[in-house]
Order: C-alpha cells, then structure tokens, then sequence
C-alpha cells in the first residue's frame, strides 16, 4: 500500500502528454476569455498550438523533445534526475519541434506546417521586437489554425473539443470547411486564366511547349500529372507519408515509398498550385508511390552511387 501510495503522489513529468495538453487546455480557456479580434486572442493561440505540438512529439516519447547538445537532457526526459550541477532541463525550439511532427505525423502537410511557423513567428515578433503582428490581423487565419489543431488531436485520438467547448468547435468546423471552398474558387479561376491564356497560343507552339514540358518531367523527381489547363505533361512533388518498403526481384532491390502532393508545376502554361488544400480542389491531392530500384549487391554496399538508375514516380 505504501508504494501505490508513492506511485499516486508522484508528479507528472514537465514532458509528459497529459501535462502538455493540460498547459495547451489552460491556454485555450484564456484565448477565449477575448473577442477574436483582440491582440491578445491571436498571441494566446500561438501558446496552444506551441503546447499540442510538443503533446504530439512527448506522445510517441518525451525523449523527443530533449535538446541533443547535452547528454542529460535526454536522461532527463526518460524521466531521471541528472546529478549535473545547477542543471536544467533545455527541450528542442518550436522550429525542430515543427520539422519532427511533419515527420510522424502524415496529415501535418508542408503547407500546415509553413503557416504554423508563420504563426509562430508572429509571436517571436511580439516578444522580442516593438512590432505588433497582431493588431488588426485578419480573422480569416483562424481556419488554418483550427485545422493545424483538428489534425494534431486526431494523431491524439482526440478531436477539437478536448480544447475548446461544444460551440467553439462546431464554429470551428465551418471555418474550417469555409476556408476549403474559398481556396477550391481560388485554384479554379487560376486554372481558367491560365487555360484562357494557352487557347491564345497558335497550335504549331503549343506542340513545341507541349513537348518539352514532357521532356522536362520526365528528368524531374516527382510524379507526373497531366495539367488541369493545358493537358501538358506537368508533375506533383510532396513529402514521404509512409516508411520505404522493398522488395527483392531478380537480384534487384525494388523500394516503394507514398508521398502527399505539397507543389504541382507546368511549364507548358506556366501553372503552378502549392498547397494540399489547393491541389485537392482541382484533382491534383491524391497520394502517390514513388519507386526507385537499386542492384541488391550494391544496395547493401555503404556509399556506392546508384545514378544509373532512375526513378519512377507513377506507379499506379
């Protein structure tokens, strides 16, 4: 009895995903005690969405979010005392803490994550210059953040009202779906103007441009698409959403790896879309595999260069 008595009193780890969260839920109640549009709603959010990233990382191991200089922050993290004089504990910046949830967290797209940086570094502004990045900020960035937060708790097995009440999140879920539709209307009347503009072109030049936009994707890394305007060949780059899987065949190492388009580029018509929001609304969001195949004998081999072989990015 003693020693669950012991167990019962000892403090939760500073580290920990129950304290984290619990630091994030304190500061979701402050941010709502303002109207949105005060200064200080915008520089509080910064704070929850700070304290649910770490959740995330201290969910898979508090090890993770241990500064690697020293040696006794991790100790510390895996939940020792170092006996290091005048120690204290030093984790990782928002920026590694950001760079390692994109990692393990498939749904955290490049395009979340460049927003939660931008996000963050508003407040870096606020903190530590006479700037002040969050008078007169547009509502309209709440959609991002809500959505950044919807796809953080879902890695929990949480959703939004683990933070915020049962109004809050339904508002929360239309901002969301809201901002969705408005970026579909953007990407498709980018798409018409770019269309527009290549009818002009005389068909002699759209055949040159057309050719060498196949000869261009085809050298590129990425996965090959045809573009929504033009119908040129055109390609989607992304970030890796699963682990590399291979596979021997005929003493060849055949390794395949899902990748979540962030970027699609035609040169033929000049388009360019970024973001997954974006891409999906025109056709373009889908995951795809990459596939590279290396010599088996000289896969295993330590530094040896594998040029002679090309990737293929459009397996089905």
């Amino acid at each position: 009895m003693k020693q669950k008595a012991e167990e019962a009193s000892k403090s939760i780890h500073v580290w920990d995903k129950d304290s984290l969260v619990a630091k994030a839920q304190r500061y979701a109640e402050e941010m709502l005690s303002y109207s949105r549009d005060n200064w200080r709603f915008g520089l509080t959010s910064t704070f929850v969405l700070e304290f649910v990233s770490r959740a995330v990382l201290a969910n898979v191991s508090p090890a993770l979010l241990a500064d690697p200089k020293e040696w006794e922050h991790l100790y510390f993290a895996l939940g020792h005392q170092p006996k290091k004089a005048k120690f204290k504990p030093r984790s990782i910046d928002i920026n590694a803490v950001l760079d390692r949830m994109q990692a393990i967290v498939p749904e955290f797209t490049e395009e979340l994550r460049g927003f939660a940086l931008e996000h963050i570094n508003r407040r870096n502004e606020e903190l530590h210059s006479g700037g002040t990045p969050f008078d007169g900020l547009q509502i309209g960035w709440q959609a991002r953040f809500y959505e950044i937060l919807t796809v953080l708790l879902n890695s929990l097995g949480e959703d939004l009202s683990l933070l915020l009440p049962a109004e809050e999140s339904k508002a929360a879920a239309l901002m969301i779906a809201s901002f969705k539709d408005e970026s579909a209307k953007s990407v498709k009347r980018d798409i018409e103007a770019h269309k527009t503009v290549w009818e002009k072109v005389d068909a002699k030049e759209q055949s040159k441009l057309a050719k060498q936009a196949s000869t261009w994707a085809t050298r590129q890394a990425g996965h090959r698409v045809t573009c929504p305007a033009c119908d040129a060949e055109a390609l989607v780059v992304g970030e890796p959403i699963s682990e590399p899987k291979r596979r021997l065949e005929n003493a060849l190492i055949i390794e395949t790896q899902d990748y979540l388009p962030s970027k699609f580029e035609c040169i033929a018509c000049r388009l360019k879309i970024a973001g997954l929001s974006r891409l999906s609304a025109c056709g373009l969001g889908e995951p795809y595999t990459k596939t590279s195949t290396y010599d088996a004998a000289e896969f295993y081999t330590t530094e040896d260069d594998y040029s002679g072989y090309e990737d293929d990015n459009n397996e089905p």
